[in-house]
Formats: structure tokens, C-alpha cells, sequence
């Protein structure tokens, strides 16, 4: 096994953004056969960070598999980013940036928020959406996009960028597009917060209206990276009506108007608010209480900005990819389309 043996080999793994393999993107500085076994030192730029330990993974297995099952792979790596202080400021593009939160989870949050993201893409507006649910994205299923692989591009003044997934009219970035689908993101807090700093910094957002944030659910370290990063233009809360789910809205409500964030809560969405069986559209059933969330927003001052049923199409859609309001003809539409008219205002 010769040192050119181990570069044909690496050239079986491919670059996802840009589709290249990874010694013609560059990303394999040199290769040594040492008494260790196989070293391989790579430079990484900022876009190259988030699927970094795939490829090292890659390295190991192609070495493995292709020319020696016994040897010994280490990867190292050099980084050749920007400096951090040389970056503009993050999203300064952006008009509104709003942060999507709840609670607690299993309220239909990230259901919510991929609705509201199409509806105001529907109504005109340049829109982003972010899925900061580093632990559970679900956005690529909701849309559609799993096994998308973000490319990369180019800014103006020569930083490589990462380009957004775009569907629906609407710009995505998120945690399960990097990841393999079926293995958990075993991270500590420090490491998620950098990788939502990395897709903020260095995605390819341009001019936007609006830019959602769907957050993990109660509070965290992900929470806290979002508020003293970026200038929120308010938040929203999405909750069911049932009481052990209310409890934790207070929680939330006190997060955003805590002193060190003071971020403007827009209002509050009630998910699952009533169920409605398609053999009988005039029937509500209030399976998790009725008008549950509306005495925490008149007490706190915020506004009730929508009460979504519990549909069983919205759910399916969200499986499907596509979400519901993209059907102009059917009644769940209509209330994501008055959320997003109710958030604008």
C-alpha cells in the first residue's frame, strides 16, 4: 500500500456540498504511512464544519474497506476559516427574525412553525426558516427534503457559505441535513450551540422578511445562543390547551421577559385546540380543555394569536412533506393563513 493508494481511495468519498470528492475540494492536505499505520490531515473551512465527523468516519472505512481491514486510520485536522472577527454581522439581511418556542414537547411546535414559514411565503414574503431542534429536527421530513445535502457557495467578499435547502418558497437549514437520520446527536450543550452559531453565521440567507427559528422545547442552552446572538423581533409560544402543558407556557412567558433577554413574546398559538372528525366538520371535541391558554394571555397581556384544531390531515401532511396550508381549499389552511396574516400585523 503506497501513499497514492490511499489518495485513490479517498477519492471514493464525496463532498455533499459541492459534490466533488474530497481531495479535488481540497479538503486532504496529505497522507503519511507511518509505523501508527495511515494519517490523513485535512483543512477545513467554516461551510466543511458541520459534516466533519462523517467525513472522518468516511476515512475510515474507505482505508478499511478498500486496501487494509487491520490498519490504523487517524485523521487530523488544521482549520482555515475566517476569522470571527472579520464576519459581518449575522443576518443582517433579515428584517424579522422570530423564535418559534413551547414549553414542553409533543404541542405540534415544529408543525406550527413549517405551516407559518409556507403561509407567509404564500402572502408574498421572503422567508427563511432555521430548525434549531438540534436534538429532533423534523423539518426535513415536514418539507420533504430528507437525504438533501446543503452545497456550497460563495459570498461576495470570498467566504464560502452554506446555500439553504429551498421548498415550498421557503429557505431551510437544519441539524438533520448533516447527520444520519437514524443516530441521535449525542452532543453537550457548548457543541450545539456552535453548530446553530455555524448555520447562522455562515448560511447563504441573503435578503429576507422573515426568518423563523423553530426551538427545542423548554429552555436551554440553544435558547440562550439565539437571544444574545441575534436582534429577535419577538417571539410566539405554542401550546395545547391542556394544563399540564400551560404551566410550562408560564415558564416560557418568563424566559423571554426575564431582564438579561427581554425579547417581545408576539403572542401565543393554541395547538390541538379541539378535534374535528372529517364525517362531522361542525363537531368540536375538547379532548385537552377548552380555551385553556386564553386566561394565561389575558393575565400576561399577549395576545391569543390562533386556536389550530386537531385535524388528522395536518398530521399526515407533516409525514408527507407537504404541509397543509399549501391546499388553498381546505379549512386547516385557512387558520395557518390567519396566523400569518395575525403575525405580520
Amino acid at each position: 500500500m503506497t501513499e497514492q493508494d490511499i489518495i485513490e481511495a479517498l477519492k471514493l468519498i464525496i463532498n455533499p456540498q459541492n459534490q466533488k470528492d474530497i481531495v479535488s475540494s481540497g479538503i486532504v492536505d496529505k497522507v503519511q504511512i507511518g509505523g501508527n499505520g495511515v494519517e490523513v490531515f485535512l483543512k477545513i473551512n467554516n461551510s466543511v464544519k458541520p459534516i466533519l465527523n462523517s467525513i472522518r468516519k468516511a476515512i475510515r472505512k474507505v482505508i478499511n474497506v478498500q486496501l487494509n481491514p487491520e490498519i490504523n486510520v487517524e485523521t487530523y485536522v488544521e482549520n482555515v476559516e475566517t476569522p470571527k472577527n472579520d464576519k459581518p454581522e449575522p443576518l443582517a439581511k433579515v428584517k424579522n427574525i422570530i423564535a418559534v418556542a413551547s414549553g414542553k414537547g409533543g404541542v405540534g411546535k415544529s408543525t406550527v412553525t413549517a405551516n407559518l414559514a409556507v403561509a407567509l411565503a404564500k402572502l408574498g414574503y421572503k422567508v427563511g426558516l432555521i430548525d434549531a431542534d438540534v436534538f429532533g429536527p423534523s423539518m426535513p421530513k415536514m418539507f420533504g427534503l430528507e437525504g438533501y445535502k446543503p452545497l456550497g457557495s460563495t459570498s461576495e467578499d470570498g467566504r464560502e457559505l452554506i446555500e439553504p435547502a429551498e421548498k415550498y418558497g421557503v429557505k431551510m437549514l437544519s441539524m438533520g441535513f448533516f447527520i444520519d437520520p437514524d443516530s441521535p446527536a449525542i452532543w453537550r450543550g457548548p457543541m450545539a450551540s456552535n453548530f446553530l452559531n455555524q448555520i447562522i453565521n455562515d448560511g447563504d440567507w441573503g435578503e429576507l422578511d422573515y426568518l423563523l427559528f423553530d426551538l427545542p422545547p423548554g429552555t436551554s442552552d440553544i435558547h440562550l445562543t439565539v437571544v444574545q446572538t441575534l436582534k429577535l423581533r419577538g417571539a410566539i409560544i405554542v401550546s395545547t390547551p391542556q394544563q399540564v402543558a400551560i404551566a410550562d407556557v408560564v415558564k416560557g412567558i418568563n424566559m423571554f421577559r426575564n431582564d438579561k433577554i427581554n425579547v417581545p413574546i408576539l403572542g401565543i398559538v393554541e395547538n390541538m385546540a379541539w378535534f374535528t372528525p372529517a364525517e362531522l366538520p361542525n363537531n368540536r371535541y375538547y379532548i385537552f380543555g377548552k380555551d385553556g391558554n386564553r386566561p394565561i394571555a389575558e393575565k400576561y397581556g399577549i395576545p391569543l394569536l390562533a386556536q389550530i384544531p386537531l385535524i388528522q390531515s395536518i398530521c399526515e401532511n407533516g409525514d408527507a412533506g407537504t404541509p397543509s396550508v399549501l391546499d388553498d381549499n381546505s379549512p386547516q389552511a385557512q387558520y395557518f393563513m390567519e396566523l400569518a396574516k395575525a403575525i405580520v400585523n
